[in-house]
């Protein structure tokens, strides 16, 4: 006989569900924000337009599932190449935005987090990390978690993450700014090694996108 969803899990698969179409109906909503005839007696405010899409773009990317790489590439092709610039000063800030807020997410609240999902060895692995400087928090994770993949990746969390931000669809992992928020609140990436990182995993599009239009 099959297991039943509990009704945690149920309630838990339909909040993701919600903020996954809500990210995407954000998404949509912005690229429709920006459908606007460019002509040369409206220039003005087209570039009002412009700006006030690259702000709402940032803003909107910073949040969790909502489909950033998606929209700033939508945005370029409405705008053309004079936007791949904006586009990637946007990102590049809503992905530091993100990461800041999850590092002022103290700790506690990670681990009851994790609690309420039901991931008792993570919340476990987060309550140590309480007081621990973050060469020690890395070497408790190669130690608590499995040994196949896990360790690879935390050795390698940097590249990781940068392909993560680049992987097609990553906003059923949350989007680039639920990624961000993750990394912050892990606590196992410093921010100028997490900054230099950022500035080259969001450069490929855009610099494409301006070199072959």
């Amino acid at each position: 006989m099959q297991q039943m969803i509990k009704p945690r899990q149920l309630a838990l698969l339909t909040l993701y569900l919600t903020l996954l179409v809500g990210g995407w109906y954000v998404g949509m909503a912005l690229i429709e924000l920006a459908q606007i005839e460019i002509r040369p007696s409206n220039e003005p405010q087209v570039h009002l337009m412009i700006l006030t899409t690259v702000v709402v773009f940032a803003i909107a990317s910073a949040l969790p599932f909502v489909p950033g790489a998606e929209i700033g590439l939508a945005l370029m092709l409405v705008f053309g190449s004079r936007m791949a610039l904006l586009v990637y000063l946007a990102m590049v800030t809503a992905l530091l935005i993100s990461y800041t807020a999850g590092r002022l997410v103290p700790l506690a609240v990670t681990a009851a987090t994790f609690r309420f999902l039901g991931l008792t060895k993570a919340q476990a692995l987060v309550e140590r990390f309480q007081g621990l400087p973050p060469r020690e928090r890395i070497a408790l994770t190669l130690q608590s978690t499995p040994k196949r993949f896990v360790p690879f990746l935390v050795r390698h969390r940097y590249l990781a993450l940068a392909l993560l931000f680049n992987l097609p669809g990553n906003s059923l992992a949350g989007g680039g700014g639920g990624i961000a928020l993750s990394a912050g609140m892990s606590r196992l990436f410093n921010f100028p090694a997490y900054l230099m990182t950022v500035l080259v995993a969001v450069a490929p599009v855009p610099a494409i996108f301006a070199l072959v239009t």
